[in-house]
């Protein structure tokens, strides 16, 4: 229930901060404050401690700007004053030009990932050799600088690209939580694309300016082909400006950008420009996983949830799951997950046992033929006793039933098409 509360807070406060962004701040100010709600009531439902304490930091942060914009609109010619008072500095530039452009750092702000997302390496299942570049580029020049010296430098641009749900921005939540001394900048083409002429290109500099100042740096760039994709002859001049500058800055021509690792995931790496494609000096194929990676998933996903599995169930299901991705055993674990409800919503009779969870007596579904057998549903169950209704642990049969009826998401038509590209241009993860 937390998490769906949250999901959707978080949905509405990006909506909020492009109605900011876009100064509809009379629009922001309402989605601020249904997203401070919605974050609210899942906070209220989050039992981790340590999530609890990063939706309270947000909340404190969005409740703070919504404040401001509530100030504004309550005193809008103090904030017009402002914006009119125009004075030039010893750089040449105006006090209007520095607005801009804190303006557009600010847009960009809520980018760096300041409270790390948990997920650590040996979360990540397979993928070594991912995982080992990964290293090589973020963790090592932190630890060891001295290592990269001369023409020893370590890498600025990596790729990863793969089938949908095959662990490329779970990766890159594990480089976030991995890379301590670093910044992490996540951010996707709809951050750095704006309706008026000349701010996206600005929003480019702007993000890797921000990058080389909290250097060292990681910006992560989920679905890049939508703002790298093939140039062509009759696309927009605005659209050609965007990808110009985000070669200018990857290259490091005038700019050199020292300590800053740009990270781009894509399911389409066909589609990306060529001279883009060219700067991302690794690209890494994160294939569908292989059987021993499936079965670790099985495990990292049933997590601390009560089940009989064995060794042999969860090498079982590996093989039962054939052609999924990572995120296709994640929605199968999922639905297992609900079977001993489901179990709980059918049962018509129910019977006290010692609880398994905690002292006394609890309630557990039976048959009606069990002695001492209770006739009652699970919604008639009396509110003081619903506390002690017992949830059977998960079997491997629960699975069983789920993945006879599950398809994996991924065709092999597309994944021949990576394995074509990759033989080309990139290399196995």
């Amino acid at each position: 229930m937390a998490s769906k509360f949250i999901s959707k807070g978080v949905e509405t406060i990006q909506e909020a901060v492009n109605a900011d962004n876009n100064n509809d701040l009379a629009t922001a100010r309402t989605l601020y404050a249904n997203g401070i709600k919605l974050l609210m009531t899942g906070k209220k439902y989050e039992k981790n401690d340590r999530a609890k304490e990063a939706i309270t930091q947000k909340i404190k942060n969005y409740l703070k700007r919504a404040e401001e914009i509530e100030e504004i609109l309550n005193n809008p010619t103090k904030e017009k004053k402002k914006k009119q008072k125009k004075t030039t500095g010893g750089d040449g530039s105006s006090d209007e030009e520095d607005e801009e452009e804190n303006k557009l750092k600010k847009s960009l702000g809520s980018a760096i990932v300041r409270e790390k997302p948990n997920v650590k390496w040996s979360d990540v299942a397979g993928l070594e050799t991912a995982k080992a570049l990964l290293q090589e580029a973020v963790i090592l020049p932190v630890a060891f600088g001295h290592f990269f010296t001369g023409k020893r430098e370590p890498w600025k641009g990596i790729l990863l690209y793969g089938p949908p749900g095959t662990g490329k921005s779970y990766l890159a939540k594990a480089v976030a939580t991995e890379a301590n001394g670093s910044t992490f900048f996540s951010v996707s083409s709809a951050d750095l694309v704006s309706k008026y002429v000349g701010e996206s290109e600005k929003l480019v500099k702007n993000l890797f300016e921000m990058a080389e100042e909290e250097a060292p740096s990681i910006i992560f760039i989920d679905e890049i082909d939508s703002l790298a994709s093939k140039r062509t002859d009759g696309e927009a001049d605005n659209t050609r400006r965007i990808k110009t500058e985000f070669l200018v800055r990857m290259q490091g021509v005038g700019n050199e950008s020292k300590g800053v690792l740009t990270l781009g995931a894509t399911n389409c790496p066909w589609d990306l420009d060529a001279a883009i494609r060219r700067r991302f000096q690794k690209r890494i194929y994160i294939p569908l996983p292989g059987p021993e990676a499936r079965q670790v998933m099985f495990k990292i996903h049933i997590g601390t949830t009560r089940h009989n599995l064995q060794e042999h169930d969860h090498r079982e299901l590996a093989l039962r799951s054939e052609g999924f991705s990572g995120s296709d055993i994640s929605n199968v674990v999922k639905d297992a997950l609900m079977e001993p409800i489901r179990t709980l919503q059918a049962a018509t009779h129910f019977i006290e046992v010692d609880h398994p969870d905690q002292p006394g007596r609890g309630l557990c579904c039976c048959s009606p033929s069990t002695a001492g057998a209770i006739e009652m549903s699970l919604m008639t169950i009396p509110a003081n006793q619903r506390d002690s209704v017992i949830v059977l642990p998960i079997t491997v049969a629960d699975f069983y039933r789920v993945l006879a009826s599950a398809k994996g998401s991924v065709g092999d038509e597309d994944i021949q098409r990576h394995v074509e590209w990759t033989s080309e241009y990139g290399q196995e993860g």
